[in-house]
């Protein structure tokens, strides 16, 4: 072989070999992906953004609180309906809930909590199917058959009290059982609604929430 010749077909003066991935190109694989799990998070991010920070229509803030950090419906808890079946609350995850506690014998208050419930659902028109009403019954009590007949869109579920306390924060002077509870279509626990709420006030805030989020 001659001074300064090169082996057949290897590459010179440092070029890429044939069939080799464009330099770079992983950097870009990297970003690309990180590009695709902010646009999975941004529905719920700019919803809130727009919500709580730009907060529309003259600067008004919101009836509920709004829990900061979030919490996530947490993958232990499991809950029981009428045929018996127990399946992860995790499992409604896709849809808006709106969550009461109380007993299965549920007192005045109670029923006030379900009614206020299904009329502020009621009054979002075609936008009511984004929301599924969740009852967790904190003990074995029986549903009254009047209630099951008055309230047949709400999710009845019999749950474990301590896990569900543990989840819903109330106040200093409150329990789980005095609100009314907002968790989003990914699962994370957003809103809570005060104890004696103004049914008006709610819808206020759930119809924005349904405006600025086209998620669930």
């Amino acid at each position: 072989m001659q001074k300064g010749a090169t082996t057949r077909g290897a590459p010179q003066n440092g070029a890429p070999l044939k069939g080799a991935p464009p330099k770079g190109s992983w950097q870009r694989g990297r970003w690309m992906l990180l590009l695709i799990a902010l646009m999975c998070g941004a529905p719920i991010a700019i919803s809130y953004f727009t919500y709580y920070v730009i907060k529309p229509k003259g600067g008004t803030t919101s009836y509920g609180t709004l829990i900061e950090p979030q919490r996530t419906i947490p993958s232990a808890l499991m809950v029981t309906g009428d045929d018996g079946r127990e399946v992860p609350l995790a499992s409604l995850k896709g849809r808006w809930l709106m969550i009461s506690v109380d007993g299965g014998a549920c007192d005045e208050s109670c029923v006030k909590k379900l009614y206020f419930m299904r009329q502020v659902r009621a009054t979002q028109g075609q936008e009511r199917e984004r929301i599924i009403m969740v009852w967790l019954r904190s003990d074995d009590a029986s549903v009254p058959a009047a209630l099951k007949t008055a309230y047949p869109d709400t999710r009845m579920l019999r749950a474990d009290p301590a896990s569900v306390a543990a989840w819903l924060p109330a106040t200093d002077t409150t329990r789980d059982t005095n609100h009314i509870y907002m968790v989003d279509p990914n699962g994370n626990l957003m809103m809570r609604f005060p104890a004696q709420p103004d049914p008006s006030k709610i819808k206020q805030d759930v119809t924005k929430l349904l405006k600025w989020s086209r998620i669930g």
